[in-house]
């Protein structure tokens, strides 16, 4: 186990589960004076104008704009986070209440800069976020759902239905495949030039961690793994992903990749990727906010 939490995970919010459904104290936080607000427009993130390291832009009450829907995130040192959705604003950049105070952008783009705690914030606003805007609707009877317990549930208006929906997370396994010296990365035709990567896939119903890691490694390669050890998780709120990380044994080693999936795999060695790949090289690491990266420099360097 690594010994300090993947990126966007160590959350340092208390999300206060249990006092979610009092909408007194609910309405106390959100009307307190310290209180902040995490804005999101359209999936992205609220950067700060003017730090030399980008850094969350926050928002007092007092600057959130009207028609915002508003979800509790958690308390930190006695201070109330809740994301804001204002992706029905047109363009923040005009708004007078966010012109000049920053701008918002894709959390992969700078999340790699960040303090991880903050990190870790603006990835929790942005999956909560999304999943409240693609559950408008009931999936039982397809009445429309409101907002219920400071945001962490969606009720079907329906009252001979009343369905409760709670946020959704995607499990998907993500693996390092090795064979002594030897490991198997592969990349999608989607992937920066030069990229390989660790393999990934979702996890299907009825289906352990542990079949998944062995069926997309199959089934992308023709590899059949044996031993497959967990190694840590990261939330991935790229839309709603949950990474669950492993390391497997290779027990073939011809490889026949699946077209649709992967533009190429190969084999390679410790001593090849540390030494040539990088600046410079006709091969690159995966992006070092993601827990591909993670599990590629663990195998390097254990």
């Amino acid at each position: 186990m690594p010994n300090k939490p993947n990126f966007y995970a160590g959350g340092v919010l208390d999300r206060v589960s249990a006092q979610r459904k009092d909408q007194d104290w609910i309405d106390a936080l959100f009307a307190a004076a310290e209180t902040r607000i995490v804005p999101i427009w359209r999936a992205q993130n609220f950067v700060a104008e003017g730090a030399d390291l980008p850094r969350a832009g926050l928002l007092s009450l007092a600057d959130l704009p009207e028609g915002a829907e508003t979800m509790l995130l958690g308390l930190l040192d006695g201070t109330a986070y809740f994301a804001a959705d204002l992706s029905h604003i047109e363009d923040p950049a005009a708004h007078p209440n966010l012109a000049g105070r920053g701008s918002f952008a894709d959390l992969r783009s700078f999340g790699p800069l960040m303090a991880p705690e903050e990190g870790n914030i603006l990835a929790y606003a942005r999956g909560l976020t999304w999943w409240h805007a693609r559950h408008r609707f009931c999936g039982v009877c397809g009445h429309p759902t409101v907002s219920a317990d400071a945001g962490h549930v969606r009720r079907c208006t329906n009252p001979d239905c009343a369905t409760p929906h709670f946020p959704r997370t995607d499990p998907a396994v993500i693996m390092l495949v090795h064979d002594g010296d030897r490991c198997l990365l592969g990349r999608q035709s989607r992937f920066p030039p030069g990229m390989y990567s660790t393999l990934a896939g979702f996890v299907e119903p009825g289906e352990s961690l542990e079949e998944a890691v062995a069926r997309e490694v199959l089934e992308e390669t023709g590899i059949r793994v044996g031993e497959v050890t967990y190694h840590s998780s990261q939330p991935w709120p790229f839309p709603s992903s949950l990474m669950l990380g492993f390391h497997a044994e290779a027990v073939s080693r011809d490889i026949s990749i699946d077209q649709d999936e992967l533009e190429d795999a190969g084999w390679f060695t410790r001593d090849e990727i540390l030494t040539t790949w990088g600046e410079g090289g006709t091969h690159r690491l995966p992006r070092p906010d993601s827990i591909s990266r993670r599990l590629i420099e663990g195998w390097l360097h254990g």
